[in-house]
């Protein structure tokens, strides 16, 4: 009799020796180091999209997104941000010109508009570290992507993705301690080493005791 499995993604194989993507008979098998194995030809092509398993989501290699060219400039200002009244501002200047959407977009060859965007960190220690974590996901393409614009409802626009900014310096909550705590769920998906979120979790303990 035949025995079925359940993947996390919802997949259901006749057996384990069954391949998750195709169904079949896993042929020219691969075991990633999560320990569930495919079809080579069937997780080549997966990672080809993204580098993760598709059975428990786990991430192989360094993952990058689909933000397109930009720029990450930053300066520093007097003003003071809500919470943090003993020092200046770091001030992050995003820009990117207009271009094409390229295959990993939504709409490849569809025209994209340019934009910039704001955003502010304490000018201390913390804000630092928390400025070094944000170039990574600059420089990893983490930070935005092209898609559909959930408060004007445009598409084919950049718009930010899952890592939190405060984008005013007056009002709103005192957001830093959430922002890092989606900031250090970003980073684990997006496969950084464990010693960083050590890192990122020390970051929220200094901002908690620094904004009370």
């Amino acid at each position: 009799m035949e025995s079925t499995s359940h993947s996390h993604s919802g997949v259901v194989r006749k057996s384990a020796e069954d391949c998750a993507i195709c169904l079949d008979k896993i042929q020219a098998k691969k075991t990633l180091k999560c320990r569930h194995s495919f079809c080579s030809e069937c997780i080549d092509s997966v990672f080809k999209l993204k580098p993760a398993c598709p059975i428990c989501n786990t991430y192989h290699g360094e993952y990058t997104g689909t933000q397109p060219p930009g720029t990450m400039a930053v300066s520093r200002s007097w003003q003071r941000l809500p919470g943090f009244e003993h020092c200046g501002c770091l001030v992050i200047q995003y820009s990117f010109p207009s271009g094409i959407q390229g295959p990993e977009h939504p709409n490849p060859g569809v025209r994209y508009s340019g934009t910039s965007r704001t955003a502010f960190l304490p000018d201390c220690k913390e804000g630092e570290k928390v400025l070094k974590l944000l170039r990574k996901a600059f420089d990893r393409r983490l930070i935005f992507t092209i898609g559909r614009s959930v408060t004007t409802g445009l598409n084919n626009v950049i718009t930010w993705n899952d890592i939190h900014h405060k984008t005013n310096i007056e009002g709103g909550p005192q957001w830093l301690p959430g922002a890092l705590k989606m900031l250090r769920m970003t980073m684990l998906t997006c496969g950084y080493i464990a010693v960083l979120d050590i890192q990122i979790q020390n970051i929220c303990l200094g901002f908690k005791r620094s904004s009370v």
